[in-house]
């Protein structure tokens, strides 16, 4: 076609496709009547666009028709030799194709590419299955190939995803075998993209699947890629070998593994598993490729052999499908079914009039129950429902997920302390009374004997505190009182909890280094078998997690369901605490019951900081060494005796790491044995005078003093002034925050919880 290359001719070309934009028909008339010759058949000189290009891409049917009409040439290029009937298919402008057809535009047409019309439809099929349709029926050739790399309609269509066009395409004579340039087969398009309802249709018309590309790989390694174990199924039963290497030197399933496809890897399995089989000599498969073929073809000609069997059903009832012998035998000779030869017929007749009475079920052959495994046939490809529990005997089911049973807190009533006090868990609560009127807090007495508030005051009712209680609520002066009056150090209450316990979970330094000091045990655990470095990592003080470490604190202790400090340092995503322990050396690969390590936790529960430390830790871990067979190394004696008494837990469930877990009848008085406290010396009576005793001391020339120490009735105890308590809560806020004296204060934990939760939605999505 002329392209416009004098001033003149660019200047009306120019005009007119600004006509064609404005729909301006009495214009466009006028310039094609009085322009120069074949003026409406020019193109621009920059892209080569004509004005039927033009009114391609718009969608209008009827300028098109107009334009035609005053002698557009239907197979004007531009200058990549794109036809403009090749833009309607892409654009699917069906009405501008038809129009373009009955003006007698080539259906087989190429671009300068050598890319035909009909590929281009293909490529977009699932989009334009009419438009495709519709060009193989005008005749449009169903085998034309790209000339630079030799694809097919069919490979476009099976690409696509495209049943209906690629049924179509090999009903007018498409090559189901035809390959590319690189070896690529239909079946590699359609396995790619998973497109089980091709490989359908494909398998009906006789498709060879063990194609083996230019890179190795065959269709069931791109299925394998792409994770559909559908199409790994199918393709492995209909031929193509599961245990090929491609030019990479791995399997599909290999492949499947990589990619992460459980479902995949599965099929494949099977498939590997059935084809060694078979491979064996003497082996040989029941399901013989020509059955197979066959039952694929009827499948997809199922609506036409049912139009047939109809006519020649011999029982009046609606539900007798049978049919005579010979009629069978016609009736597949005329749709031309797939069988091999007469043997092969006679050993299908044989399978399917086994009672010898000449009569055929046709609803039976159709199934393919009669010939084929019932893992070949499409019912086994469709989704699985959930059947109903039956009632019966209650009992494990095998490979379940191991139950693990909580034991039950209870509190034991005694035994009370000396003197008829509460038991060892309730401490008297330290009170601090005098009179207010001579001292307080900034004016302390000068001297113990100053104070005699004790003479005149009336004396407060002794109160008892839960010993977990003062050490949740920093109440040192209690802890000390009682300790002096040898009250048992890690008593513990009914949640199991020590006092070291709380006070690392609330974060009270002070009181968590008088604990240590006092001879707290730091592994000691709860019923959940946490211990205070777990209970110091939840609540996210660093401080305090130094100072359980320091004091030999196992940073490698696990909970009931395997979670170590490190793990609960990062559900709260601190930073600090996460870098401490990883410096400390603690094990980064120990996994929780849910086989989760610290880098599937930081996955979960962390912030991108404290995701990139723990990333940057496991990226440079060597690779974990095989375990060697030998006998078992002995264990090390504690360095720190116990100072606690262990939970009692069933049998095969205690810190030796047995699997078993108790009976859930048999879960009770787990309650640790409660410690006697540690009975006062009791004092020596006082040794009076005698003359005995003089006589004897004179004789020895000993003189005994008379003590005369006095001792207060009452002690002033410490209180903070007010400088202490102005600097003591500027200490709290830099530790845990600003917001700490705010109503909307939230501890590590749930903050990073909150924070979770907004990303997602609120707590309503």
């Amino acid at each position: 076609m002329p392209v416009a290359t004098t001033r003149l001719e660019q200047l009306q070309i120019i005009k007119l496709l600004q006509c064609v934009r404005l729909e301006d028909r009495p214009q466009i008339e006028k310039m094609t009547t009085h322009g120069i010759p074949s003026l409406i058949n020019y193109s621009e000189p920059n892209q080569g666009e004509s004005v039927l290009h033009l009114a391609a891409v718009t969608n209008n049917e009827e300028l098109v028709r107009f334009l035609l009409g005053l002698g557009a040439h239907p197979n004007v290029q531009d200058f990549e030799g794109i036809l403009f009937y090749c833009i309607c298919p892409t654009q699917r402008h069906t009405h501008c194709l038809e129009i373009a057809l009955q003006h007698g535009a080539p259906v087989n047409n190429k671009a300068h590419d050598g890319k035909p019309v009909l590929t281009v439809a293909c490529s977009t099929a699932m989009e334009n299955e009419e438009m495709c349709i519709k060009l193989l029926e005008k005749g449009a050739d169903p085998n034309i190939k790209h000339e630079l790399m030799g694809t097919t309609p069919l490979m476009e269509a099976a690409g696509a995803g495209s049943a209906a066009v690629v049924r179509c395409i090999l009903q007018k004579g498409g090559d189901v075998n035809a390959v590319d340039r690189k070896g690529h087969h239909a079946a590699h398009r359609a396995a790619t993209g998973g497109f089980f309802d091709v490989l359908k249709v494909m398998a009906a018309f006789g498709a060879d699947f063990n194609q083996v590309a230019s890179d190795g790989n065959t269709p069931i390694h791109y299925a394998a890629r792409g994770g559909h174990d559908s199409c790994c199924k199918f393709l492995a039963q209909r031929g193509c070998p599961p245990k090929l290497k491609n030019s990479d030197g791995m399997t599909p399933r290999a492949i499947a593994k990589e990619a992460g496809s459980k479902a995949a890897g599965k099929e494949l399995r099977k498939a590997e598993n059935a084809y060694t089989k078979y491979s064996k000599p003497g082996m040989k498969n029941p399901n013989a490729p020509w059955m197979v073929f066959l039952y694929d073809w009827c499948v997809e000609r199922q609506d036409d052999l049912i139009a047939e069997f109809s006519k020649l059903y011999t029982g009046d009832d609606e539900k007798d499908y049978k049919v005579n012998k010979e009629d069978f035998v016609q009736v597949l000779k005329k749709l031309k079914a797939p069988i091999p030869d007469d043997d092969h017929m006679k050993k299908l007749l044989t399978e399917h009039d086994k009672t010898r009475e000449g009569v055929i079920d046709t609803k039976v052959f159709l199934s393919g129950k009669q010939f084929l495994s019932k893992t070949y046939l499409m019912s086994s490809y469709e989704p699985k429902s959930k059947k109903k529990k039956k009632g019966g005997k209650k009992g494990r089911k095998k490979g379940g997920k191991t139950k693990i049973y909580v034991p039950i807190c209870t509190l034991p009533e005694g035994p009370r302390m000396p003197g008829g006090a509460p038991p060892a868990h309730l401490i008297p609560r330290a009170t601090h009374w005098t009179d207010t009127g001579r001292f307080d807090r900034d004016h302390p007495p000068e001297h113990p004997l100053q104070d005699d508030s004790w003479w005149y005051l009336q004396h407060p009712q002794k109160t008892y505190i839960n010993i977990s209680e003062a050490a949740k609520l920093g109440d040192i002066e209690s802890l000390k009182q009682a300790f002096q009056n040898n009250y048992p150090i890690d008593t513990r209450d009914k949640y199991f909890k020590t006092p070291l316990m709380c006070a690392a979970a609330h974060g009270h330094i002070e009181i968590t280094k008088y604990l240590i000091e006092m001879g707290a045990s730091v592994n000691a655990v709860d019923n959940f078998r946490w211990t205070p470095l777990h209970h110091a990592c939840h609540g996210g003080q660093v401080d305090v997690v130094t100072t359980l470490v320091s004091a030999g604190a196992d940073i490698d202790a696990q909970t009931m369901n395997g979670a170590t400090p490190l793990m609960r340092a990062i559900e709260c995503s601190n930073e600090p605490i996460v870098s401490f322990l990883i410096e400390q050396g603690v094990n980064m690969r120990k996994e929780n019951k849910k086989e989760h390590n610290a880098l599937d936790t930081a996955k979960e529960w962390a912030d991108p900081r404290v995701l990139s430390i723990v990333q940057a830790k496991f990226d440079s871990l060597p690779a974990p060494k095989k375990k060697k067979g030998g006998r078992a190394a002995k264990k090390s004696p504690a360095t720190r005796p116990q100072t606690v008494p262990p939970i009692p837990f069933g049998k095969g469930d205690g810190p030796d790491g047995g699997k078993k877990s108790p009976d859930p009848g048999k879960v009770k008085d787990l309650v640790p044995e409660f410690m006697p406290p540690l009975q006062t010396p009791p004092r020596s009576a006082d040794r009076r005078s005698s003359v005995i005793r003089v006589q004897s001391s004179m004789a020895g020339r000993v003189e005994e003093r008379e003590d005369v120490t006095y001792e207060p009735k009452k002690v002033w105890t410490h209180q903070p002034t007010k400088d202490e308590l102005l600097q003591r809560k500027e200490t709290e806020r830099t530790r845990w925050g600003y917001e700490l004296d705010f109503p909307n204060y939230k501890p590590p934990f749930q903050k990073n919880i909150a924070s979770r939760v907004e990303l997602f939605g609120g707590p309503e999505d």
